[in-house]
């Protein structure tokens, strides 16, 4: 296989997709057949340029080139393997196959950086497989709940994720135990290159882009609000307990929110992604007695989500006063922000600069494998390429010059980096 950066970045993608090929897309089941042949692929490309390779109990890929002082820290860069049933190519193969051609770049200018350079390949981090997030990165450093190998099933062929570890040939055990495999102590620093997952660069007409954090996310899967079944001409207004009107209220409460928030400059994002009345009652002349829905709000300001917080719990007590409406948010979940290290961003703008790329800074709206290792304290950033048509669709359209414009401006900032 070829050393020389682009053409082996070229050749990666190539066989990742005829190895994963599942038409409209490619499918790469977590600790399934896709993401193993994913990383045989990527494992014999690394040794081939000659890196060190070794694999932890739970499958991650870990490919280290060699550094001047092997007693430092190494910079790690890297993402997951796995993709989402007939979905595209890029979705983090790209930061693995980025991490790859740097490597190559900088053995084919003769550099050698001042510490280790490790290039990870992470499991399991698309959560349509096992409905728990970031298995392969939380599980390496020991985050998992011990519970999760024998509670977790893969939504395809209904087994545990223990069963699937010790099919491919890992050890669920360790994720009981506790163990880790990364010690955030010995990480200088963690880079994640990754497709960009909306239509942001695309609008703006560049090719990559600097992440500032990824958003916290407040969630709220299974919402409910309770008012009464009643006749729809019968019943005039004062006397309804009306639960349509009550969630119309409570999105227009937020979606005002949302206006004064981005008029303030503050970051948000919100979706009620589900929204019906239960079909066994509904009716065309009914009052609407329930409703079902789901919140997903995300930011990378904990103030900001801390808002629409007291804005649900202010907009339930209103509801239950004037229209006899009661509201169950049901179990939610809430996840940090993770912010990237500032002086890794300023490294990454200076290396735009050195290698003349264009570019913009922005937040990640979706989840990465990166809040893992911001959760346990290692400085860490994000790299965002331009992709055309979104991702988790057999439609990314990930243009390699993008490819090579992050890479250049990965290269400039690794020296950097690594000081």
């Amino acid at each position: 296989m070829t050393t020389q950066p682009m053409a082996l970045a070229s050749q990666l993608f190539d066989a990742l997709r005829e190895a994963s090929l599942d038409p409209p897309g490619v499918s790469r089941a977590s600790y399934g057949a896709g993401e193993r042949a994913a990383h045989a692929i990527i494992r014999s490309a690394a040794e081939a340029i000659g890196l060190e390779c070794r694999v932890d109990p739970v499958g991650t890929l870990f490919m280290t080139l060699p550094g001047a002082d092997r007693s430092l820290a190494p910079v790690m860069i890297g993402s997951h393997l796995d993709a989402v049933s007939h979905g595209g190519n890029f979705d983090g193969a790209a930061g693995v196959v980025m991490g790859l051609a740097l490597v190559a770049q900088l053995q084919a200018e003769g550099r050698m950086l001042p510490r280790d350079l490790t290039i990870l390949g992470i499991r399991a981090e698309e959560m349509c497989w096992f409905p728990v997030n970031y298995i392969g990165s939380r599980a390496a450093f020991g985050l998992l709940p011990p519970h999760v190998p024998d509670t977790a099933r893969r939504s395809d062929s209904g087994k545990t994720l223990a069963e699937h570890m010790a099919e491919e040939g890992f050890d669920p055990q360790f994720i009981r135990d506790g163990r880790a495999s990364l010690d955030p102590t010995r990480i200088h620093a963690f880079i994640e290159p990754h497709i960009e997952q909306g239509p942001v660069l695309v609008g703006a007409g560049l090719p990559c882009a600097i992440v500032t954090g990824i958003r916290g996310i407040l969630r709220h899967p299974i919402c409910r609000a309770s008012g009464a079944w009643n006749h729809a001409g019968a019943v005039p207004r004062g006397f309804r307990q009306d639960a349509v009107l009550a969630v119309t209220e409570l999105a227009t409460r937020l979606e005002t929110l949302w206006d004064r928030m981005e008029r303030e400059g503050q970051d948000l994002v919100m979706t009620i992604g589900e929204f019906w009345t239960p079909a066994e009652m509904h009716a065309p002349t009914k009052v609407p007695g329930q409703v079902r829905f789901s919140l997903d709000i995300r930011s990378e300001q904990d103030s900001v989500l801390d808002a629409v917080e007291e804005v649900m719990r202010s907009t339930a007590a209103g509801a239950r006063a004037r229209r006899g409406v009661t509201f169950d948010y049901g179990e939610g979940m809430r996840a940090a922000p993770a912010l990237m290290a500032p002086h890794l961003r300023a490294a990454l703008r200076d290396g735009a600069a050195a290698a003349g790329v264009p570019f913009l800074e922005m937040t990640s709206g979706a989840g990465h494998d990166c809040a893992s290792f911001v959760l346990k304290g290692v400085p860490s950033a994000m790299l965002f390429i331009r992709n055309q048509n979104g991702s988790h669709n057999p439609d990314e359209a990930m243009e390699l010059a993008d490819f090579e414009a992050a890479l250049g401006v990965l290269a400039a900032a690794i020296g950097t980096i690594a000081a």
